[in-house]
């Protein structure tokens, strides 16, 4: 049923619903070779089909033909991210290590969140410092910078995650939850990612930013400042200057925090 739907003479769309179910059986068998001759005669590459293919020549020991086979597969509808797993899966195999991260390690371990991203490749890569990992995961989303700084923070990475909530708009609620829970541990990191919160929100970044989101950042800052030995005045003194001139969020950033600001 197969060959006759994938007939260059069959009439309909070319679709046997029982194609998966014939080609999983054929892996299954073992008989790899007649998989690969059936694939040949498919009138489409779609990957739901092909990755049977790359999964027969890497049982075949012929892993080098199954990563052309799969790279070949891809096209405007089809996974790449599916595609590129499998690559990397086939030379992780072989003790390629270096290769597959290089290859294919940023598309294949995409998760639902930029932290989780991460995790996933500095598990599967214990060979890779943390630091390096995130470069190249950065690298991979330019403009995008302090969408990381979750993952550095993770990591332990202090002075990168600065870096990033710096130099790129980085949720302002992430940065206040920052500075609340290492405002003990890490004190200067905590001042830094309450100031850069309120900075972001003072130039109107962060989704429905509420002022209670503001009371947040200003009393987690507020308390790190103390355990760092930095009175409020200095503090205060740095917000005032944050919000001067015109910046979308300058005036709610400024009417929330007024009673603090004026002592």
């Amino acid at each position: 049923m197969v060959e006759r739907t994938w007939s260059p003479t069959a009439s309909g769309h070319g679709f046997f619903k029982g194609t998966t179910a014939c080609l999983a059986a054929l892996y299954a068998a073992g008989r790899h070779e007649e998989l690969l001759l059936l694939l040949d005669k498919a009138p489409f590459k779609w990957w739901h089909d092909r990755r049977w293919g790359v999964k027969a020549l890497a049982a075949m020991g012929r892993k080098s033909e199954a990563i052309r086979y799969a790279e070949a597969s891809r096209g405007l509808n089809d996974p790449g991210w599916q595609i590129a797993q499998a690559c990397e899966a086939i030379l992780l195999s072989s003790g390629m290590f270096d290769e597959a991260y290089n290859r294919y390690a940023v598309e294949a371990n995409q998760s639902t969140t930029n932290l989780a991203t991460f995790r996933a490749i500095a598990k599967k890569y214990p060979n890779k410092s943390a630091r390096d990992i995130l470069r190249d995961l950065i690298a991979s989303q330019p403009g995008a910078e302090g969408k990381w700084f979750a993952a550095a923070k993770d990591a332990g990475l202090f002075d990168m995650a600065i870096e990033l909530a710096s130099n790129s708009p980085t949720d302002p609620r992430t940065l206040a939850r920052a500075a609340r829970d290492y405002g003990k541990d890490q004190p200067d990191f905590a001042i830094a990612s309450g100031l850069a919160a309120l900075r972001w929100i003072s130039q109107g970044h962060g989704y429905e930013i509420t002022g209670v989101d503001v009371l947040d950042a200003y009393t987690a800052l507020i308390q790190a400042a103390h355990r760092a030995g930095i009175n409020d005045g200095q503090i205060v003194e740095q917000i005032r200057k944050m919000t001067t001139g015109s910046q979308p969020g300058n005036q709610f950033l400024k009417t929330i925090l007024a009673r603090h600001l004026s002592s």
